[in-house]
């Protein structure tokens, strides 16, 4: 179970409700540790007294606000608690609004809420109220000595708080980017083969169909040190669509996105049926010749139309998916393969595997 980072109550209108907060989320990236080169022997961080050189202990660490000319207004930690003493312990919601209206820019953080067991009542209330009418709460609230913008809101049958960015943290686009095209519209033949090209791509969302091939590759890459291999460079990225041929590329584009959405479904129809075919088998089966040459020649025929309907949807799926199929089938010097490698690697273990 998740260690509780805050707890306090949670209030809208007269209601008061006793809470924790837990993090919603956890980075499973790879930590290193520094190292003088040459040797094992850690390096470590030291909180060192700029003038003596000699390290400073933790509890006599103390925060200075700098007013210009090395002159400082030290203030203890004990002090930012006591300014703030109330609001430390309560998400204040203020009202409710569309959790639709709240532009991704502004999301910050993500936390669990969890009721204390004699409040899971209201809990639940205020759970189903956000749901059926699709709406978050808006609150301040104040959590390691700094005041946060938050939207509470019902997810996946439990309550969600989001710390926001305050507005003035959200940068203004128009101001930031400079080559930002016009507002005028793109052609309309483009505009057309741009949206179909979307809608070929349609497709539920799913997070667990992504995974982050930077931390597998360092994984690699250390195991691959491990054992005296040498992992090959990740390949460069794309080259930029030239503007004279936009159209040509997104024709193919919408072609392809077609395409292989056709081989998918087509993927999927075959295995159903093959498995209505297999069940029709089951049954008496009358004999197609006396010498069986008849069959073992029907049946060499599927096995080949098999292997091609197999090559046809490998060919569909992207190099991080025939990577992923890989190393399901445990299939050594994956890291090091092509997509055209990686594909006929693959080919090879379905077919033993059938």
């Amino acid at each position: 179970m998740a260690r509780a980072v805050w707890s306090g109550s949670l209030t809208f209108g007269l209601v008061t409700l006793p809470v924790q907060l837990a993090t919603a989320t956890d980075s499973h990236t790879i930590r290193f540790r520094q190292l003088e080169r040459g040797t094992s022997d850690r390096v470590r961080n030291r909180r060192v007294n700029e003038r003596t050189g000699e390290e400073v202990p933790y509890d006599k660490i103390v925060k200075g606000y700098d007013t210009g000319g090395g002159e400082y207004v030290i203030i203890e930690p004990g002090e930012l608690d006591e300014i703030t003493p109330g609001r430390s312990q309560a998400i204040e919601i203020t009202g409710f609004v569309e959790l639709d209206a709240i532009a991704p820019a502004y999301f910050d953080s993500t936390y669990f809420l969890q009721p204390r067991k004699e409040h899971a009542n209201v809990y639940g209330l205020l759970r189903d109220a956000l749901a059926e009418t699709g709406r978050a709460g808006i609150a301040t609230m104040s959590m390691r000595q700094k005041d946060y913008l938050v939207a509470v809101h019902e997810q996946g049958g439990v309550l969600v708080m989001h710390t926001l960015h305050w507005a003035d943290e959200v940068r203004d686009p128009h101001e930031t980017l400079s080559n930002l095209p016009s507002t005028a519209k793109a052609p309309a033949r483009e505009r057309k083969m741009a949206t179909q090209l979307v809608e070929a791509m349609a497709m539920e969302w799913n997070p667990y169909d992504y995974h982050d091939r930077t931390q597998e590759r360092v994984r690699e890459l250390v195991e691959a040190k491990r054992s005296g291999e040498r992992v090959p460079k990740a390949e460069g990225p794309p080259e930029s669509t030239n503007v004279v041929d936009l159209m040509s590329a997104l024709e193919a584009s919408v072609d392809e996105a077609r395409s292989s959405r056709t081989r998918r479904g087509a993927g999927g129809r075959s295995a159903k049926a093959g498995k209505s075919a297999g069940g029709a088998r089951s049954g008496k089966q009358r004999p197609t010749s006396r010498t069986g040459g008849g069959s073992r020649a029907g049946t060499a025929k599927k096995q080949a139309g098999g292997r091609k309907q197999r090559e046809r949807d490998l060919a569909a799926l992207t190099k991080d998916e025939l990577y992923r199929l890989a190393g399901e089938a445990d299939v050594p010097g994956r890291s090091r393969m092509t997509r055209a490698q990686l594909e006929e690697a693959v080919a090879r273990s379905s077919s033993r595997a059938a």
